[in-house]
């Protein structure tokens, strides 16, 4: 045999690196373009899936392109709002149509509003539940039929701990994520005949540019130090007084999405410092 096959016999196969076992698979991660979406997408990105970003951000497509020059692998943008059906089935159409499939779908797109429940404007329920959990719901819509025919899928719903416990003044996310926890065991249900798992993941509080803005507001607000604003508000129910950060929910989302996992489907995942222990 010559030297050169004993080389190639020896690499690793390329099928491996997607993790899907079946050549490098295509990633849809909603909300894509900043914070958790941004830090998962780049752990997927190492691993050298497609990826297919979704964001309102003006900058996504560049988002997109220096993810992909950086770890070269494909990537696509899509500019779809999770409030709206129609285009959300394009992006999932637009995405199977440039890369053959969508492997693995995680539903990460979210949106926050703090109120008591006599304040709460009725617009602010709404849009939230259709970000955080109706658009979930059609998104796994859109993929199910290709990966039920494929038998083989993955759905990871990026809930939070709030999926799993409540907290004052967040009725309307409160509710979305425990509705997404619920979505999550129902998908799971109808799609262990067809090799399709789903699970949800329930991070506590991660330090994205979205809270550091949070942390600077409640410090003006209540006139103390941002350091007390983490300690005092942020981190009062974390046993780990420490955020949770990106790469290891990317992690973890990456081990579901993989042939190991094939036996984990159903369950709702807490990263949250022991918070949901309590």
């Amino acid at each position: 045999m010559k030297k050169s096959s004993d080389k190639n016999s020896r690499q690793k196969p390329p099928a491996l690196r997607g993790g899907m076992g079946s050549g490098l698979s295509t990633v849809l991660i909603t909300g894509s373009t900043s914070g958790v979406g941004l830090g998962i997408a780049k752990e997927f990105a190492k691993a050298g899936y497609s990826i297919i970003f979704n964001g309102l951000e003006s900058n996504g497509e560049a988002i997109a392109k220096e993810i992909g020059k950086k770890y070269k692998v494909n990537t696509y943008f899509s500019p779809a709002n999770m409030l709206i059906p129609s285009e959300i089935s394009a992006m999932v159409d637009e995405g199977m149509s440039k890369f053959g499939s969508i492997d693995v779908l995680i539903n990460n797109a979210g949106i926050q509003y703090v109120s008591q429940i006599e304040d709460f404007p009725s617009e602010k329920w709404n849009d939230i539940i259709g970000v955080n959990l109706t658009a979930a719901f059609y998104t796994s819509k859109a993929v199910w039929k290709a990966m039920k025919e494929k038998k083989k899928g993955r759905i990871i719903n990026i809930a939070s701990v709030h999926g799993l416990a409540a907290s004052e003044y967040k009725a309307a996310y409160v509710a979305s994520k425990h509705g997404l926890v619920g979505l999550t065991k129902v998908l799971a249900l109808e799609g262990a005949p067809f090799g399709i798992t789903a699970n949800a993941i329930c991070p506590g509080y991660v330090k994205t540019p979205l809270v550091e803005k949070q942390i600077s507001e409640q410090s003006k607000a209540h006139n103390i130090s941002e350091k007390d604003v983490i300690n005092k508000i942020m981190l009062t129910k974390h046993p780990i007084k420490e955020f949770v950060c990106c790469e290891s929910i990317g992690a973890l989302a990456l081990f579901l999405a993989s042939d190991t996992a094939s036996m984990i489907t159903g369950t709702a995942m807490p990263i949250d410092g022991g918070w949901s222990a309590q």
